[in-house]
This record gives C-alpha cells, structure tokens and sequence, in this order.
C-alpha cells in the first residue's frame, strides 16, 4: 500500500484583482495546515475500472481524484499508469470538511498527481504536474508544488513559495457550508465593480503576521470573498464568531493563536 497526506490550507488573504474570460484573478497568501489532512492510499485490488472508496456521496466523474487521473492519463497515455489503476483502488481517508475553503478537493488531487508520479516513475517534473493540475481546479497547481507558505497569483497557476514560518490556528466551522461557484458569482454580480486591487498587492512581500494586525479590525478586509459569502448566505452572519478571519471561499474561519490575540482580544 502507498499513502501520501493530502494537507488542508487557508488563505491568510485573498484578493480578486480582475476578471478575464469567465474567471477571477487573484491574488493570495496560502498557507499548508500541518495537522489537518486526508490520506490518499493506493491499495492492491483487481479493479475493473478506476475506483475510489472513501468518498461515496460524491459521484466518481465529479471526484477531484478521478478528474486528475483522467488529465494525467491524456497528458501522459502511460499504459503503466492504467495498468496499475486496474491492479489498486484509491482509498481516501476524509478528514477535511467539503465546502469549507480549506481545498480539501483540490488538495486531495494534487496529492493524487504527485504520487501517482511517484510509483508509477511517470518523471513529470512538477511546474509540467502542475499544470495538469490547473485542469482540474484553480487551487490544484498549490497542492501540487506542496509549499508550507505561498503567494498564489493569476488565476491559480502562478505559485510563489514564501519563506515564512507556517504558525499554529483554531478553526472554526459553522453549520453553513458555502459553495465555492456561488460565491464567486455573487461577488461578480454584486462586488467585482468595487475592487481596488493595486491598494494590496504590496501585501505579496509582506509577513503574514504584519498583514493579519493591519486588518485585523476589519476580517472583509483581508479576503474579498467574504461580503460576497455573507450575501450569498445571509445566516453566516449569524454564525460568524467576531473577530476571527475567513478562509477562501468559505465557511471556516480561523484564528492565529499567537499573532493577535493578546493584542485584540480575539
């Protein structure tokens, strides 16, 4: 059996710079969860298609998993590569919640792609598996290149490492999961007209620590996404505890333990 821990991450900031082509530019810090993860194993078993197990209440053609394979299957037409998936299923592990922006799908498919690369010695190097990747989901290519810290620009696709120390965070996890197409839509409809991205991108050389104290007093601030989360699901403002910062998408929130708590009474 092979194994490989597929981590969750937040987004200490994130900031839509534009929109091109039907897709939202970005620019944002994301940062690897140490001690939140899925565990992605190959297992030995006579399959007679691709099969994964662990995650049955996701149809397999809508699976991150099952959608990496198929790219890395066109990218490469490896006959080692379907001849191993005949012989191991994929058993996942979830511990991650859906629907949390912690991109615990797109995490669990570019954990997927590296070791697949690995035991089955495809040799892709990994700027070329990240951008198989970038088929699959816009966070993908991050997972792939597998940096604790890192900037994340474009729409996706550009991965900057940053030489920052990962810290510890208490997550909180609302009732309300939050759908990552209908945020992002309503902040198109509602929001992108208010963007002002130029007044942040010095945020990209910035500790994450510096950033988090600016804007501490005001979570909107540090993720444009969430005025849009709280429109698209107006009861998150009821579960939204005060003070904490939202991740991605949503609906996680997150605290630092030791950056601002003692200073802001979080």
């Amino acid at each position: 059996m092979y194994s490989i821990k597929a981590h969750a991450k937040i987004n200490i900031f994130l900031k839509i710079t534009g929109h091109e082509n039907g897709y939202h530019t970005l620019l944002s810090r994301f940062m690897r969860l140490s001690n939140l993860y899925d565990t992605i194993s190959f297992v030995p078993c006579k399959c007679d298609s691709f099969t994964i197990e662990g995650m049955d209440e996701i149809d397999t053609n809508s699976n991150t998993i099952y959608k990496a394979f198929v790219a890395l299957n066109d990218h490469t037409g490896n006959l080692d590569l379907l001849d191993f998936f005949q012989h191991h299923k994929v058993v996942v592990e979830k511990n991650i919640p859906s629907l949390a922006g912690l991109g615990g799908g797109s995490s669990d498919a570019g954990a997927f792609l590296r070791l697949a690369n690995k035991i089955c010695n495809l040799q892709i190097d990994i700027p070329t598996l990240a951008d198989i990747g970038s088929n699959v989901g816009a966070d993908v290519p991050f997972f792939v290149y597998d940096y604790p810290m890192a900037n994340v620009r474009g729409f996706g696709e550009i991965i900057e490492p940053f030489y920052e120390e990962p810290f510890e965070v208490e997550l909180f996890f609302p009732a309300i999961g939050c759908n990552t197409t209908k945020v992002y839509n309503t902040f198109k409809s509602d929001l992108l007209c208010n963007i002002t991205p130029e007044k942040y991108m010095h945020w990209a050389n910035l500790n994450s620590k510096d950033i988090i104290a600016e804007a501490c007093n005001n979570p909107e601030i540090l993720n444009d996404l969430f005025g849009a989360a709280l429109l698209a699901y107006p009861d998150l403002s009821k579960e939204a505890p005060k003070g904490w910062l939202f991740s991605g998408s949503g609906s996680t929130f997150f605290k630092p333990y030791d950056i601002i708590s003692s200073k802001k009474g979080l």
